[in-house]
């Protein structure tokens, strides 16, 4: 009967645990996410981009299609959102947000751009991903 205890015991520690943890990653990655609002809406893209993934393989898919690599995607935001005019004021709400392993999750959300030179909006999909103790966006699909 002991045993059986300790089992359970051990079984609902691990459990909590990890409860606790998926909690903690959830928090750290919704606090990245709306630093990158924050950012966008100081018209700071490089700001906003620290919650990418700085690598060539990170992939950004738009309404032009793909763009590999950190510096590629960069470029893109500067070309698309020349000033503030252009980058308006961003809201960004979570619909879904889904754990596929210890370090990495799926997100689903809404986007929208307040602007003078007229609203913009739509959905995304995000692929986030633990490196080095960082949450950051590797893949990205925006339309």
């Amino acid at each position: 009967m002991k045993q059986i205890f300790i089992g359970i015991f051990s079984l609902l520690s691990v459990t909590l645990y990890s409860c606790k943890e998926s909690n903690n990653d959830e928090q750290a990655i919704r606090t990245m996410l709306e630093t990158q609002v924050k950012e966008w809406n100081k018209g700071n893209i490089e700001g906003y981009m620290h919650g990418y993934w700085e690598n060539d393989s990170l992939v950004f898919i738009g309404r032009k299609g793909p763009t590999y690599g950190y510096n590629a995607t960069l470029e893109r935001y500067k070309t698309g959102y020349p000033d503030t005019e252009h980058m308006g004021q961003l809201t960004s709400t979570i619909v879904s947000m889904k754990r596929l392993s210890d370090d990495h999750y799926f997100i689903i959300g809404k986007w929208a751009l307040s602007r003078s030179v007229g609203d913009v909006s739509g959905s995304y999909t995000l692929l986030i991903k633990k490196i080095n103790g960082e949450w950051v966006i590797v893949v990205d699909h925006s339309s």
